[in-house]
């Protein structure tokens, strides 16, 4: 149960801008930079003659490598640089890089002094290769193994987008959406608070950092909340559902209109997830075919079961295992829970510190929340979204492919063309 934004949006990281005097450098020396880059990228150039030292202390060599080896996994290799779009400012421009797949730009800035050294570089745009001019929607349904879309008015009465938008799939983090939603509705009704503190008593294994925070930390149920979406802290999730308890998770699951919850019973926390997905293959085949009475004793047969993150990380480690231990959801159902959260203010504004992408990508929406969730060959993608009329949408993505491990970076490229297709839409 990755976040989305391990990929992509470890990119933005490399975003440094070095203060320097402003020199005015020629198109040419741009230009040169830019292929500079396709340069390092090939292992043709050594990394600190391209790039400037503050950004090198910033971004190891070691570190940049990691993240363009995942871009060319999901993307496909290097072809070469596409194209620098000049901005006007001496020394700025954004360069394409092709990859086989897909197309991958962003802001490049030159160091002020000779000779003009790469001082900030992010990579914030991924648009697939569409020689065919295919719409999101279209390539979503091309992809490999089971998708599904949703783009929507949360009141149903517009859809830009949709297909098997009821069908079933396997969310990885996206079901921290009924957690919250869960908290959010016992708010509403008085039994709990926002402010409320709680001693910190579960552990689970990352993503997050609170599991490396003290037994017995206080901390409110709103910082739960907030590093539960935000940075999709499993730790945080497992005490908030242990506050809750399984049965008002379920019983919100069941509340929100779910139209399967049978699918997703008993509804797991992380900690019991990691362990499950550590059994034999007869267990795990037993499990997805069992009854939720039975489902629930192996549950709690886990309860005492200790293990490190060494064996943790050899679970996910070898492509997809067995998706079908998950939760799942419907685009119908994310909608029904978001319509929910709507409501809540504070839901809203915790759902909106971390958007999943850059804010460039969001013209036109007065409002985003998000929360996303994976696992290899699980991807799911979840926005609400507000026009400036003041009405809530939904995109909501999911593809599922139990043979092999499915691109984060290929399906947000198309997550930012079903959005450019919507501002198109409106425009008309």
């Amino acid at each position: 149960m990755r976040r989305l934004s391990r990929t992509i949006l470890a990119l933005a990281a490399m975003l440094l801008l070095v203060p320097m005097p402003a020199l005015a450098q020629s198109d040419e020396a741009v230009i040169q930079r830019a292929e500079d880059v396709v340069s390092v990228l090939k292992g043709e150039m050594a990394y600190e003659e391209v790039f400037h030292e503050t950004f090198v202390n910033a971004v190891p060599e070691a570190r940049f490598v990691s993240i363009t080896t995942q871009m060319e996994a999901q993307l496909g290799p290097l072809v070469g640089l596409e194209a620098v779009e000049h901005s006007g400012n001496p020394g700025e421009a954004t360069i394409s890089l092709r990859f086989e797949q897909a197309i991958a730009s962003g802001p490049m800035r030159l160091a002020g002094e000779d000779p003009h050294r790469i001082a900030g570089l992010l990579v914030n745009a991924i648009e697939p290769i569409n020689e065919d001019g295919l719409t999101a929607l279209e390539q979503i349904q091309a992809l490999p193994g089971t998708t599904n879309i949703l783009f929507a008015r949360l009141d149903g009465s517009q859809v830009l987008a949709e297909h098997n938008a009821e069908g079933q799939l396997a969310l990885g983090s996206t079901f921290k959406l009924y957690v919250l939603s869960a908290l959010s509705q016992s708010i509403a009704r008085g039994e709990r608070d926002w402010s409320d503190v709680v001693e910190l008593s579960e552990r689970s294994f990352p993503s997050g950092v609170m599991q490396n925070w003290p037994e017995g930390s206080p901390v409110t149920l709103h910082t739960l909340a907030l590093q539960m979406i935000s940075i999709s802290d499993n730790t945080a999730t497992d005490q908030l559902m242990a506050v809750l308890g399984r049965d008002a998770v379920e019983a919100e699951v069941a509340a929100s209109g779910h139209s399967d919850p049978s699918a997703t019973f008993p509804f797991m926390n992380t900690r019991e997830m990691f362990l499950l997905k550590l059994s034999q293959d007869e267990a795990l085949a037993d499990y997805a075919a069992a009854s939720a009475d039975v489902r629930r004793a192996s549950l709690e047969a886990l309860e005492d079961r200790e293990l490190d993150m060494s064996q943790i990380s050899s679970v996910f480690s070898g492509g997809p295992r067995f998706i079908e231990v998950e939760w799942f959801a419907s685009p119908r159902d994310i909608a029904r829970v978001y319509a929910r959260l709507a409501a809540d203010p504070v839901a809203r504004e915790i759902l909106a510190v971390n958007k999943g992408m850059p804010d460039t990508h969001f013209s036109g929406w007065d409002y985003v929340g998000y929360k996303g969730g994976s696992e290899p060959g699980v991807l799911n993608f979840s926005w609400l979204l507000r026009d400036e009329d003041g009405d809530f949408w939904v995109l909501t993505m999911g593809w599922s492919n139990p043979e092999e491990t499915v691109s984060e970076i290929r399906f947000l490229g198309l997550a930012q063309q079903a959005l450019r297709e919507a501002r198109t839409s409106f425009a008309r």
